[in-house]
């Protein structure tokens, strides 16, 4: 029983299998009832011929027919032999109207009486013409009768001809059929069977080739999947292509996220590190800290949410730029204030960024910290607004970067020098968020001498 159940569940997990077995149930049953129906057919098609047969040899009889002085008579041999012949198979008997035997062929002999009796489901009013074919399967026979009226020197004789045949030629041609179509059925069966699992196999071909090819993607010989494939799958195969570059895109922004929450989290640790080793007082050194805690607090829970969306959403409500700007200079001075570097901000108090402030700050942070990294001693901030646009100008006194090395840099992980400590994720960060406001990250040569960052987002004026 625990067998059977399990070849059962294996059997029902499997298309094909299902196929099969739903294939094995009703082509038998589709082939018995073509059987049955084929052989009424071929039955009736028998009797048919049969009862055609006995109207021809009715008619014989009634050509047989000799004229006596009053009545009609039939000959002592006829021109079918089988009359003649007791047991041949054939007989032939006249009735008068009322039902009284007029005469009988001598292969009749042998036959009882009862089925030599005038058939009394005929009208009992003559009606010239009238005939009946039926079988006696009781008695193994065929039998058909005819009436007439027949019409001699001004009197009528009214007859009733039947003749009978046996049904055992009907019954031995049916049964050979009923041989010959069962073994035809049979054969035919076992060919639809193995052609119907050859369709199978190769009905279903795609679907290996499909998962074929999923093992490939999952191995990482493959990337998306390739093949091609009928219409019904390739709807499957477009749906998964998409759920594979969805989830490697999702997958490559929670790394991604990871790398950028480490280096958003530096500069924090940077200004802590820096207020222990000023030597603050404990009071001065615990609100550096609570601050630097809440910053970091803000930036996981940003790289979190950062993580499970693709596009920036601008908000109605534009975010001053510069308490923001000063903020991350504040801190960065103390970062860097080993390096002496001279900050200068020309921001206005009424312009306004149209995003997440968590944004901007992630873009400010990045950009303003390679500028104190790579500038010698000057870092400038400009910001105006041109129509709808907020454009941030962020400049260095630094080496600068090379047309060549301009685009290059916006990589992640590119680097042009590989002395100074970094992951060279800084700069992608921020063309990611840019990017998300359909905003615009230029490198270009500043008037200190080092690189300027142009940076483009949505704008407007803060009331």
């Amino acid at each position: 029983m625990i067998a059977l159940r399990s070849l059962r569940s294996k059997l029902f997990r499997s298309i094909q299998g299902r196929l099969l077995f739903a294939s094995a149930l009703v082509l038998p049953v589709v082939m018995l009832l073509a059987g049955i129906a084929l052989k009424n057919a071929y039955h009736s098609s028998q009797e048919v011929a049969v009862n055609e047969r006995l109207q021809l040899q009715v008619y014989l009889l009634l050509g047989s027919i000799e004229l006596g002085d009053q009545l009609a008579v039939l000959p002592q041999s006829l021109q079918e032999p089988r009359y003649a012949q007791i047991g041949s198979g054939l007989y032939g008997v006249i009735h008068s109207a009322n039902g009284k035997l007029l005469w009988r062929s001598a292969s009749s002999r042998l036959l009882p009486e009862n089925q030599l009796r005038y058939e009394t489901s005929l009208p009992s009013i003559f009606t010239p013409g009238a005939s009946q074919f039926s079988h006696q399967a009781d008695a193994g026979l065929y039998r058909y009768s005819f009436s007439v009226i027949w019409e001699q020197n001004g009197r009528e004789q009214a007859m009733t001809f039947t003749v009978m045949e046996s049904d055992q030629a009907v019954k031995k041609a049916l049964a050979a059929y009923s041989t010959q179509l069962a073994m035809w059925l049979m054969a035919v069966l076992m060919i639809a069977l193995v052609a119907q699992v050859l369709i199978m196999r190769w009905g279903i071909q795609p679907l290996k080739g499909l998962a074929r090819d999923l093992k490939q993607i999952e191995q990482g010989e493959a990337e998306i999947l390739t093949g091609r494939y009928p219409n019904e799958v390739q709807a499957v195969t477009d749906n998964l292509n998409r759920l594979i570059e969805s989830e490697r895109q999702q997958r490559e922004r929670y790394r991604n996220t990871l790398g950028d929450l480490a280096h958003s989290l530096k500069t924090p640790l940077a200004v802590m590190r820096g207020a222990r080793e000023e030597q603050l007082a404990l009071e001065q050194y615990g609100d550096v800290v609570d601050e630097q805690v809440a910053r970091m607090d803000q930036i996981v829970q940003y790289q979190l949410s950062r993580a499970v969306k693709s596009q920036g959403r601008v908000l109605a409500q534009a975010v001053v730029v510069k308490p923001l700007v000063d903020r991350m200079l504040t801190a960065l001075d103390k970062v860097y204030r080993d390096k002496g570097v001279h900050s200068e901000a020309m921001v206005n108090a009424d312009l306004g960024f149209a995003g997440d402030e968590r944004d901007l700050m992630e873009v400010l942070g990045n950009l303003l910290e390679n500028a104190y990294k790579y500038g010698d001693s000057q870092v400038s901030v400009d910001a105006t607004l041109n129509g709808d646009s907020l454009q941030l100008l962020i400049a260095d006194d630094g080496p600068g970067v090379s047309p060549e090395a301009r685009q290059v840099i916006l990589e992640r992980g590119a680097r042009l020098d590989t002395s100074i400590q970094g992951q060279g994720i800084g700069l992608s960060v921020a063309v990611d968020i840019i990017s998300s406001y359909d905003g615009k990250l230029e490198v270009a040569e500043s008037n200190l001498g080092g690189a300027l960052f142009k940076v483009t987002l949505p704008g407007g004026s803060v009331a």
